[in-house]
C-alpha cells in the first residue's frame, strides 16, 4: 500500500494564536466479519483496506488544515499498516501530527468506547468512524456534542455512508477548522433510546424484539422470529431490519418521526413485504400494522420474553417479568454531511487558489 502523504499547501491555516486543531479516526478492525459472512453472501472488508482508507482520509483532513489526528489503536491488523504506509517510524507517536492514542487493547467493543472517550477528552473537533451499524451506535454512545463522519465498512450499513475516504477527509478538515459551518455542514440524527428494567441503551437506526431466547451470535438474519421492529428512518432501498419498514413506508433521516411495525408469522397475516435484511439475503416478512413513531411518546412492552437487538444485533436477554420502553429521541448524534459541505465550500470559494495570489 503507497500513499501519497506530503503537501505543501494548505487550504485552511487556524491563527497561531488558536489551539491546533485536531480530528479522531476509529476503524473497527472486526468490522464486515460477523456471522452474516456465513448465512447470507456479504463480502468481507479486509483491514488492509480500513488501513488504505485511513491514509487516505489524513490525505483529506492535512490538505484541509487539520494539524494532529489521533487513532484508535489494535493489535497490528490495521494500525501497522498505518505505521507502514506514512512510514512512521518505531511504535512511539508522541509529539507527531499523526500518533495512535495511548490505551489496552482488548480487541472488543471497549476499545471503541474508550478510545472515543479518549478523543472527546483530547478536544478533537471531528472523529471519522471506519465501521458499520454497531460500531457508530458504541461511538454515538461516548461521543457527546463531537461531529461524526460515517464510512461504511460493515456488513449492514444504513448509518454510515460509502464515501471515497479522500473525500470524507476533506468534508471532515473543513469542519473541524470552522472553514464551512456547523450550520452549513452539519446534520442532527435521531436515535432510540431502549429502557429494559435497569439498562438504558440506544439504537441508531432500529431496534427490535425477537423470539431468539439468547443473545449468541448477536447478528437478526432471520426474519420469521422479528415480532416488534422500531425506525428512526427507514429508506426503500436500504438494507438491514430497517428495509423491512421502508417498503411499508419510507421514512428519511430529516422527518420528524421515526416507524413501529408489528411483525407476524407470513402464515397468520395477508400483508407481506420482501426486504433485503442482509447481503444477499432477501426476506419474506408478514405484518400485521404499522404506526408513526413520535419523539418522546414512549411504547412499552411487558409480558415477552425473548431478546432485544439494537442495531442488527442482539443484545439484551428478556425474561417475562421484564418492562421495555422504546422511545425516540430527535437530539442524537450530528453527522458530517459530506455532500453539503463540500458544497458549501464550492459556493464560498473556499478551495480555489490562484498562482501568485490569494483565494
Amino acid at each position: 500500500m503507497r500513499a501519497q502523504t506530503s503537501f505543501r499547501s494548505r487550504i485552511v491555516v487556524s491563527p497561531s494564536s488558536s489551539p491546533p486543531v485536531s480530528v479522531g479516526i476509529i476503524a473497527n478492525p472486526a468490522s464486515g466479519r460477523d456471522i452474516r459472512r456465513l448465512t447470507s453472501r456479504a463480502s468481507v472488508f479486509p483491514n488492509a483496506e480500513k488501513a488504505s482508507m485511513i491514509v487516505r482520509a489524513i490525505a483529506g483532513l492535512e490538505a484541509a488544515g487539520v494539524e494532529h489526528v489521533l487513532l484508535m489503536p489494535d493489535k497490528g491488523s490495521i494500525s501497522g499498516l498505518v505505521y507502514r504506509a506514512l512510514g512512521l517510524d518505531g511504535r512511539s507517536t508522541e509529539g507527531r501530527r499523526v500518533r495512535f492514542i495511548d490505551m489496552t487493547v482488548s480487541e472488543s467493543i471497549d476499545d471503541t468506547l474508550h478510545a472515543t472517550e479518549a478523543m472527546c477528552a483530547a478536544g478533537v473537533s471531528a472523529i471519522i468512524v471506519l465501521g458499520g451499524d454497531g460500531t457508530h451506535r458504541a461511538v454515538a454512545k461516548r461521543c457527546g456534542q463531537v461531529p461524526l463522519l460515517a464510512l461504511s465498512t460493515g456488513t449492514n450499513n444504513a448509518f454510515p455512508e460509502m464515501r471515497e475516504a479522500t473525500v470524507a477527509g476533506l468534508a471532515a478538515g473543513l469542519i473541524a477548522t470552522g472553514a464551512v459551518p456547523a450550520a452549513a455542514g452539519l446534520r442532527r440524527n435521531k436515535l432510540l433510546r431502549v429502557r429494559c428494567d435497569d439498562r438504558d441503551d440506544i439504537a441508531l437506526v432500529d431496534a427490535c424484539f425477537t423470539g431468539h431466547e439468547y443473545v449468541g451470535s448477536r447478528a437478526v438474519w432471520d426474519s420469521a422470529l422479528v415480532e416488534e421492529l422500531f425506525v428512526t428512518f427507514a429508506a426503500a432501498d436500504g438494507i438491514g431490519l430497517s428495509a423491512i419498514a421502508g417498503q411499508l413506508e419510507p421514512v428519511t433521516r430529516a422527518a420528524a418521526h421515526g416507524l413501529h411495525v408489528r411483525c407476524a408469522p407470513t402464515g397468520d397475516t395477508p400483508r407481506r413485504v420482501h426486504a433485503a435484511i442482509a447481503p444477499g439475503l432477501v426476506a419474506e416478512v408478514g405484518v400485521r400494522d404499522y404506526a408513526h413513531l413520535s419523539p418522546h411518546e414512549p411504547v412499552v412492552l411487558t409480558g415477552r420474553s425473548g431478546t432485544i437487538a439494537l442495531d442488527g444485533e442482539r443484545e439484551i436477554e428478556l425474561h417475562t417479568g421484564s418492562r421495555i420502553e422504546i422511545s425516540l429521541d430527535p437530539n442524537g448524534p450530528q453527522t458530517i454531511d459530506v455532500a453539503a459541505t463540500l458544497t458549501h465550500a464550492a459556493q464560498h470559494r473556499l478551495l480555489r487558489h490562484y498562482a501568485g495570489g490569494a483565494a
